[in-house]
């Protein structure tokens, strides 16, 4: 396999969605599995695995315009409104 770099990590979270979260983020431990702990890119590639876990317990990045606001008509009939950034808990 060949090495990893800091551009097919972004590629892969760019367009990640809560729904294959998950998957990306195997893909990502799997890429980076045999780099040096200490390696900038696997460094970084742990900070976007991070990312993509709280992103499987969000409803969207939300990182790209502003916030709908929680009084909108119709918000507490969305299954989910939780953004990256604020996830909802884990089940245990």
């Amino acid at each position: 396999m060949a090495e990893a770099t800091f551009a097919e990590i972004d590629a892969l979270v760019g367009p990640a969605t809560p729904h294959f979260a998950y998957q990306l983020r195997a893909r990502i431990r799997q890429l980076v599995l045999d780099l040096p702990e200490d390696d900038p890119v696997r460094r970084y590639a742990e900070e976007k695995m991070e990312l993509l876990d709280r992103l499987g317990y969000a409803s969207s990045k939300a990182h790209d315009g502003g916030r709908e606001p929680r009084s909108r008509p119709g918000w507490s009939g969305l299954p989910s409104t939780a953004p990256v950034d604020e996830p909802l808990p884990h089940r245990r």
